[in-house]
């Protein structure tokens, strides 16, 4: 059975993340994955690793402590974000392959619009010429994903610059506006999920 998409279009980060959990406390072995996209308003987030020594000088954009993996990152208007609900032992696969499954999917992605982007194996994500254009953070619970990726479309990228992404000191950002491809951030969300659907099924 394909997954359920749902489009919550803009929704605060915390509205969404409990719902996220919720879904997950609630969901038995025949609810079926479900994937969302959302834009959320400025907001960091810092994962279960996450230490705030990453947040350098961060004013007035609100700090979320989450229960993903990871570090610290920022989400705002004109980032495509998909939320991943999916039984990974029905399918099945460990997490390492559905963080492996999530950066193929935006690769490919970033193909179709001519971008040639890269995978890394010591700091998850997808880059473009040495810098991070996509990220992952998820949390498994009952053999269950939740959290999800992120892709920078057309946004403002200077929050990022406020701290060490991903716990990294001087990493660039990228993202398809500053790469010559301009797309609405729904049409952009599509195309990965399009990437991402097929892998899905058990």
């Amino acid at each position: 059975m394909p997954p359920i998409l749902r489009h919550l279009n803009h929704q605060p980060y915390a509205d969404t993340w409990q719902a996220m959990q919720a879904f997950t406390q609630q969901r038995s072995t025949d609810t079926p994955d479900e994937l969302w996209t959302v834009e959320h308003p400025p907001v960091y987030t810092l994962g279960l690793s996450g230490k705030r020594e990453h947040l350098l000088n961060i004013g007035d954009i609100p700090v979320v402590h989450s229960d993903r993996g990871g570090q610290v990152t920022y989400h705002g208007p004109g980032q495509v974000v998909i939320y991943t609900l999916i039984d990974i032992k029905r399918l099945p696969i460990n997490i390492r392959e559905l963080v492996t499954l999530l950066e193929n999917a935006m690769i490919a992605a970033l193909a179709d619009y001519g971008i040639s982007a890269q995978a890394r194996a010591d700091a998850p994500g997808v880059y473009v010429q040495g810098k991070k254009i996509g990220s992952i953070g998820l949390r498994i619970k009952n053999h269950c994903s939740y959290h999800g990726l992120s892709l920078n479309n057309a946004m403002d990228l200077r929050p990022f610059t406020l701290i060490n992404p991903c716990g990294y000191a001087g990493l660039a950002m990228t993202q398809l506006a500053d790469l010559g491809v301009h797309v609405a951030t729904a049409e952009a969300a599509a195309l990965i999920i399009d990437k991402i659907t097929p892998a899905l099924q058990p």
